[in-house]
């Protein structure tokens, strides 16, 4: 991205200074197309898709003939286990399948970036330092977040390896607590206010950084290669 040199501030919890913002994340212009597919695409995920109905092979009936086909005066029947009569099978009922669907990487990266930047414009984005929590404090935690004031619900993004962090936010009223790669479009554009550890603005950064492009060495015909950090 063009404007990576530059960085925004936001607030650092437990500091007066301002923390930077990596312009690469944070800097994205708000693509609403891109952003709610990826976040129907985060929810479909999350659906266990176990819903299951019966359909009329499947019912406990039996396979007889109703009644004979002629004589008895009434319209002809076969099967009971028909979804029209009682207790018999759905018709088009659901059936265990999964709801995913594909988000290209680009769009996928540019709609956390875009999520992300509406935070940054809204300054309803803060910084920890993850090493100030390496025991876990929950009242220190809490006084931090009183002190800056956010809107509720708060995400709290933090380093698998940041226990502390972990520890002394997960059990405060409004607020969740995930690794960072782990969040999704959905998490972040559904917290009115998101924090973010030290360490996590660098995995960050690797992870919702723009798909550059570029020839192999040595790769015949100029095949090219994805440059960027880690998959999203």
């Amino acid at each position: 991205m063009a404007s990576a040199a530059k960085s925004l501030k936001a607030t650092t919890l437990g500091k007066q200074a301002k923390s930077d913002l990596p312009a690469a994340v944070f800097g994205e212009e708000f693509h609403e197309s891109l952003v709610h597919e990826a976040a129907r695409a985060d929810l479909a995920a999350r659906r266990r898709g176990t819903a299951s109905t019966l359909g009329r092979g499947e019912v406990s009936m039996t396979t007889a003939k109703a009644w004979k086909q002629k004589g008895t005066g009434r319209a002809r029947a076969g099967a009971l286990s028909v979804p029209h009569r009682r207790g018999g099978g759905a018709a088009f009922g659901p059936k265990p399948r999964s709801h995913t669907f594909k988000v290209n990487r680009k769009a996928r990266r540019r709609a956390l970036r875009s999520a992300f930047s509406v935070h940054a414009a809204r300054d309803s984005i803060a910084v920890i330092d993850g090493a100030a929590y390496e025991t876990p404090a929950t009242k220190q935690a809490a006084e931090a977040l009183a002190k800056w004031g956010p809107k509720a619900p708060t995400l709290v993004l933090c380093d698998p390896d940041e226990t502390g962090v972990l520890k002394s936010f997960r059990n405060l009223p409004r607020v969740d607590v995930l690794p960072v790669g782990s969040a999704g479009v959905v998490d972040v554009i559904g917290h009115a206010s998101v924090v973010v550890t030290e360490t996590a603005l660098g995995t960050l950064e690797d992870r919702v950084g723009e798909v550059e492009r570029r020839p192999s060495p040595g790769t015949p015909g100029g095949e090219a290669e994805d440059v960027a950090g880690g998959g999203s």
